[in-house]
């Protein structure tokens, strides 16, 4: 499979380049292009502070740019908490997308949005601040009125970007579980 991982907004750290090695161990070819230039950072909210700055629309141009020569292929798109949302974006956009896998983040979906069928997984900490009970309900029902194909798995206890090793929120046995579920989700597509 050929996929487009998506940094968090704590851009592109160890983390995100382990998620990589990962997907290719599991015999996949994988993109990580890094939206914020080389900054990373300790904690969401300054990531998100960056991001700001920075501007939703020049960073669904820079994911646009690095996913365009991939795309004619298929891909599947996934990110982690900002990435997910990024990633969502472009598969709901791309009417070759083989799939979307989504770690720790979603994003809004528009009420035309239309696609085929469009296998979509969520891993998700439960309660996650930045994706509430309310907005989770409301963007599952959108997802499948939209006609995309979803999973949700929570993980009870676990903080919100549960998957890397270097933060607080880390929860191993939910990291481990989580990527158990995704590589063989990757396998059904």
């Amino acid at each position: 499979m050929n996929i487009m991982l998506f940094h968090s907004a704590c851009g592109l750290r160890p983390a995100v380049h382990a998620g990589a090695e990962r997907l290719r161990a599991a015999g996949h070819e994988v993109h990580v292009p890094d939206l914020f230039g080389g900054r990373t950072f300790e904690s969401v909210e300054e990531g998100m502070a960056f991001r700001d700055e920075i501007g939703r629309d020049e960073l669904l141009k820079r994911a646009v740019l690095a996913a365009a020569p991939h795309s004619d292929a298929g891909l599947v798109y996934a990110g982690f908490s900002f990435g997910g949302s990024v990633a969502q974006h472009l598969a709901f956009a791309d009417d070759k997308a083989r799939g979307v896998l989504l770690l720790h983040g979603t994003s809004d979906i528009a009420d035309d949005a239309s696609v085929d069928e469009l296998p979509v997984q969520l891993h998700i900490a439960d309660p996650d601040p930045f994706e509430p009970h309310d907005w989770l309900n409301a963007w599952y029902l959108r997802a499948r009125r939209a006609g995309a194909e979803v999973e949700v798995h929570s993980y009870p206890g676990a903080g919100h970007l549960y998957t890397d090793p270097d933060l607080p929120d880390y929860d191993a046995e939910a990291a481990e579980q989580t990527w158990r579920v995704a590589l063989a989700f990757l396998d059904t597509l």
